[in-house]
C-alpha cells in the first residue's frame, strides 16, 4: 500500500522533468537553436519582377521584401534573394502608362467622335521602377528591375544602403596573365556617358545582352564584367558598347495624339558596338539602332538591342573564322 500511495507523486516528478525535453525534441531544436529572423524594413505585396533575377521568370508578380539582410522576391513559383552586402547601387524611376494596358487601348478605340483621344488624357496612371545593381557570388555585374505601384520605389529607397562597388579594373588586370578560354566572351560594362539613360534601361540592356549571347551558336562562356576567372582562363573576345543617342518613349503621349501617335513618342536607342579579341585579330565596329512602341517598351527595346548585338557578333566570328581559314590555306600553298 505504501508503494501504491507514492506512485502518483513519482509519476508527477517524472512528467515535469521529461516534458520540456520532449517538447524541444518535437520541435526539432532547443530554444537556443531557433533561427534568428531578420526584421522587415519595407515590403510591397504588388511587385512585378521585370527582369534580372536568375531564378525568377520575367514579369512574374509577387511580394518584394527588404530586410536587414536581403532583398527577397517571393512569387507563386518560388523566391530569390539578393544579399544586402552584395548591392552596389539602387535607383528609383517612374513612368505613366495607360490604364488597363491593351484592354484600355481597345476601349478607347470604341469611343466615337474623337472621344478616345480625349479619354487618353485621363486614362493613365503612374508606376514605379526599382532597379537594383549587385554583384553575384563570382563578382559579376548583375541588375534586377522591379515594377511597383506609385511612390513605393521612393519608399524603398529610404531604407536602402548599398555597399560601394568593387573596382572592375582589378579583375581585368588579374586576368591579363591567364590563359585564354576558347570561344568565351566578356560583356564589358556599357559606356552611358553620352546620353542620360534611366537606370532601368541600362540594366535591361546589359542583362538581355548576356542572356542573348548565351543562346547564340558558337559562343562559349559569357563573362559578366567583374566576374572571377576561376574557370581556368580569360575571355577570348570582348564586346564594348557605347550609347550614342537615347530618347524615351511615352505610351500616354502616343495615345493622346490619336492615329498620329503611332509615329511619335517611341523609345529610340542608338549604340556604337565594338568586338575585339585577345590576340588582336578582331577589331570590328558596328552601329545598332532600336525603335520600340507599345507596352513594356523598356524591356522590348533592350531585347531588340541585345538581339542585334548577338547577331552581329556571330557574323563577326564567322568572318574571322573565314579569314583565318584563308590565311591557313595560303600558308600551306606557299
Amino acid at each position: 500500500m505504501k508503494s501504491l500511495s507514492n506512485a502518483p507523486m513519482a509519476l508527477f516528478f517524472f512528467a515535469i522533468s521529461v516534458l520540456p525535453i520532449h517538447l524541444c525534441a518535437a520541435s526539432g531544436q532547443t530554444p537556443e537553436q531557433a533561427p534568428a529572423t531578420s526584421a522587415v524594413v519595407w515590403q510591397s505585396s504588388k511587385a512585378q519582377h521585370v527582369y534580372g533575377l536568375p531564378d525568377i521568370k520575367r514579369n512574374k508578380k509577387g511580394t518584394l521584401m527588404l530586410s536587414h539582410d536581403a532583398l527577397t522576391f517571393t512569387g507563386n513559383s518560388g523566391n530569390a534573394s539578393i544579399p544586402r552586402n552584395a548591392v552596389t547601387a539602387v535607383s528609383a524611376g517612374n513612368q505613366r502608362v495607360e490604364l488597363f494596358g491593351k484592354a484600355g487601348m481597345f476601349l478607347r478605340m470604341t469611343i466615337p467622335d474623337g472621344g478616345g483621344v480625349a479619354a487618353a488624357a485621363v486614362m493613365h496612371h503612374r508606376v514605379d521602377l526599382l532597379t537594383v545593381e549587385f554583384n553575384d557570388d563570382r563578382g559579376g555585374k548583375r541588375s534586377a528591375v522591379f515594377l511597383l505601384p506609385a511612390k513605393e520605389a521612393d519608399r524603398a529607397m529610404q531604407d536602402f544602403t548599398v555597399t560601394p562597388p568593387v573596382p572592375r579594373q582589378a579583375a581585368e588586370a588579374a586576368c591579363a596573365a591567364d590563359a585564354v578560354e576558347p570561344q568565351s566572351v566578356l560583356v564589358a560594362t556599357p559606356d552611358w556617358g553620352r546620353a542620360d539613360v534611366p537606370a532601368a534601361y541600362r540594366a535591361l540592356v546589359y542583362e538581355h545582352m548576356v542572356d542573348r549571347l548565351r543562346t547564340t551558336k558558337g559562343v562559349g562562356h559569357v563573362y559578366r564584367d567583374g566576374e572571377g576567372h576561376g574557370r581556368g582562363g580569360c575571355a577570348q573576345y570582348t564586346i564594348h558598347i557605347s550609347i550614342a543617342t537615347f530618347k524615351e518613349g511615352s505610351s500616354v503621349k502616343r495615345a493622346a495624339f490619336g492615329p498620329i501617335g503611332f509615329f511619335v513618342g517611341t523609345t529610340q536607342m542608338k549604340f556604337d558596338v565594338t568586338f575585339t579579341d585577345a590576340a588582336g585579330r578582331l577589331q570590328t565596329s558596328q552601329e545598332i539602332k532600336a525603335t520600340m512602341r507599345g507596352e513594356s517598351e523598356s524591356t522590348n527595346v533592350a531585347d531588340h538591342v541585345a538581339k542585334s548585338v548577338a547577331k552581329k557578333y556571330a557574323a563577326a566570328l564567322r568572318e574571322l573564322a573565314r579569314r583565318s581559314s584563308h590565311a591557313s590555306s595560303g600558308n600551306r600553298m606557299s
